[in-house]
């Protein structure tokens, strides 16, 4: 009798790549923290050094980031710390928090009132919770866009939509996300202005309530921050912060911290256009002892 040959199983694709065509090989989650804790390091020093003209130490700074890998190996770290796999996307507890109050699990475009509008700023993926619950038209933006259907764009250069009226109800989003964004800004004051300029891309209702379907979390700002921003900085805690937001017109609705960020929902009242420009808050010491951090928020 005739042995008979073992059929082979064919090589799957990626066995077949060159070097140059397989994917990254993705970093421990440990490498990935340290890689986006001395990035974020490097900038703030980077910062500082232009800041105060000290052009030699800027130079070399620019140089470590990009032997490092610059910004491009930093969203790399990042969008491996937001994979599902490792529990990070942020857009999870926001879904979360939708469903608890008034909009159905099961929701979608055709059941609601209207579209809800989302400005995600620091959009790192078009494949995230809020995507796939396909109840939101996203726009999404990033300094250095990694997908087509992200755009190149900073966020405080972004055009505002109109401020008249009915204009500023079609053309504003329900609520923008600032997920792991502010963080990033180097320098105090221009995490202030962020903040600030959130409320200029919010849809205000004309009208005495907006008809959606009676949720009362909209307009807003989901915040997303490292939590030892707020329970480890020398500069800033969570009542100093509900007091610098609620100097631009928000009111907290929505809160959870976990062992490694804190998750805010802000929902704005600053009534009619133009409200809300906030109280000045300046960089103030309010814990003492080592071990803190830096991080602040300044409103002038």
């Amino acid at each position: 009798m005739t042995a008979t040959k073992k059929r082979r199983k064919p090589h799957l694709l990626s066995h077949t790549r060159p070097p140059s065509m397989n994917k990254t090989p993705a970093l421990s989650s440990q490498a990935t923290r340290s890689l986006i804790r001395k990035h974020h390091t490097l900038q703030k020093q980077l910062h500082t050094a232009r800041t105060t003209g000290n052009v030699e130490t800027a130079e070399q700074l620019a140089t470590q980031i990009a032997s490092t890998g610059g910004l491009q190996k930093y969203q790399q770290a990042s969008l491996q710390g937001q994979s599902s796999t490792r529990g990070g996307d942020s857009s999870k507890v926001l879904m979360e928090w939708l469903q608890d109050d008034t909009i159905s699990p099961h929701a979608t475009r055709k059941t609601l009132e209207r579209t809800l509008k989302m400005l995600e700023v620091g959009a790192l993926t078009i494949d995230n919770a809020c995507a796939r619950s396909g109840i939101f038209d996203v726009t999404r933006i990033d300094l250095h866009s990694q997908h087509p259907d992200i755009q190149t764009q900073d966020f405080m250069e972004m055009s505002m939509p109109s401020e008249e009226g009915m204009e500023r109800e079609k053309e504003g989003f329900d609520i923008v996300s600032l997920s792991l964004v502010v963080n990033y800004v180097g320098d105090p004051v221009r995490r202030g202005e962020m903040l600030k300029r959130v409320k200029g891309f919010l849809r205000i209702i004309c009208g005495e309530k907006d008809e959606l379907v009676g949720s009362k979390l909209f307009p807003s700002l989901f915040l997303v921050l490292p939590a030892p921003c707020v329970t480890n900085s020398r500069y800033l805690d969570e009542e100093r912060l509900e007091g610098i937001m609620g100097s631009l017109g928000y009111v907290k609705v929505r809160r959870k911290m976990s062992k490694k960020l804190v998750y805010y929902l802000w929902r704005y009242e600053g009534g009619r256009i133009g409200a809300g420009e906030g109280t000045g808050f300046k960089k103030q010491e309010i814990r003492l002892g080592g071990g803190r951090n830096n991080f602040a928020i300044v409103v002038q």
